[in-house]
């Protein structure tokens, strides 16, 4: 049986509050999942999501709201995403903020893996669940989605919806699709291809209510550090995809400081990525050019200054990396992208 890894706190407290909402008994529940109540005082306290999956069942079983996580949405707030809700709410733009939920989801939980895929006129925003209950699966797919939306509608201070909502899951016997228009405010899909928000472009620089720049790099920089002490189950590369991202804001690390951070000599570094397929090299390019992507693409940084921040010494190696990357100059690749 797969492990299922962890789930923070503050992601469970949007189905109590809920449940808070229908008059259920909340200890009675904590009790069935086996959590101490005063686990739920502790925002930074992780919890094994096989926890998350009883509390969740029991209070399906009990509630009888066929719609539970769904509506368990309208209780999302900031710390409901620990760090990511305040990095995403300093975020300039929506744009922004939806960039920042895939390198910083696990501080919220191992529950399921995002990613955007970016098509002529839209950004799918897409979650993939890691559990595999069909029930409790369907309740934290729509639970997550819904989250998003309302959410980014609050930070943004907007009514917009998404252009169509596609779900993996069937439409539920018995549920009026009427609840979910409701919620979404748009066209509905069941049993598609992926759980994913379709989000028009233009939508992406939707300015937010209370963008702070100077506490969205703090608050960035300690999501970094706890990221790198989260991550002693994940594969090395990704161990040291994630400690080259919390270095290269202070230049260009070395590979002796990196080898260190996992007690290894640099060759003993470098054995165990050829074991995995990788090299140190091939690492730091794809953050690299994950990065460069990124603030070409999200922030009007000078390429002068994006290159600087990726360590390379001057900008003509930005612009030959990143174009033996692309097959664009930096400049190229911003222009062609931000074209309407």
């Amino acid at each position: 049986m797969e492990n299922l890894g962890y789930t923070s706190v503050p992601a469970l407290l949007k189905y109590l509050r809920h449940a808070e909402h229908l008059g259920l008994d909340t200890d009675q529940a904590l009790a069935a999942a086996g959590i101490a109540a005063e686990a739920l005082s502790d925002n930074g306290k992780r919890l094994p999501s096989e926890t998350h999956e009883r509390l969740l069942a029991h209070l399906l079983r009990v509630s009888g709201d066929p719609l539970f996580g769904l509506h368990a949405a309208r209780y999302v707030q900031p710390g409901s995403w620990s760090v990511l809700g305040y990095i995403a709410m300093n975020c300039a733009t929506l744009g922004e903020a939806m960039s920042r939920i895939v390198p910083y989801e696990k501080l919220v939980g191992d529950m399921g893996v995002s990613r955007m895929e970016t098509g002529a006129d839209e950004v799918r925003l897409i979650w993939s669940c890691r559990h595999q209950q069909a029930e409790i699966r369907r309740h934290m797919v729509e639970n997550v989605l819904a989250s998003w939306l309302l959410y980014a509608r609050w930070i943004a201070e907007s009514a917009h919806s998404p252009r169509e909502v596609w779900f993996e899951h069937a439409l539920p016997d018995g549920v009026d699709l009427a609840e979910y228009e409701t919620v979404f405010g748009c066209p509905l899909r069941f049993e598609q291809s992926c759980n994913a928000l379709l989000v028009p472009l233009d939508y992406l620089d939707v300015p937010l209510r209370q963008a702070d720049a100077n506490l969205l790099r703090t608050l960035e920089e300690h999501a970094l550090t706890l990221i790198a002490g989260l991550d002693n189950d994940e594969p090395l590369p990704r161990r040291v995809k994630n400690a080259l991202r919390l270095l290269l804001k202070d230049g260009l690390p070395r590979k002796e400081r990196v080898a260190e951070k996992f007690n290894m000599t640099v060759r003993t570094l470098q054995r165990h990525l050829q074991q995995a397929d990788t090299s140190y090299q091939q690492i730091l390019d794809e953050l690299r050019r994950e990065l460069a992507e990124h603030y070409l693409l999200r922030s009007d940084l000078a390429i002068q200054d994006i290159a600087c921040y990726l360590g390379f010494t001057e900008s003509r190696s930005f612009h030959r990396s990143f174009k033996s990357w692309t097959g664009q100059t930096p400049g190229e690749f911003r222009e062609r992208r931000r074209k309407p």
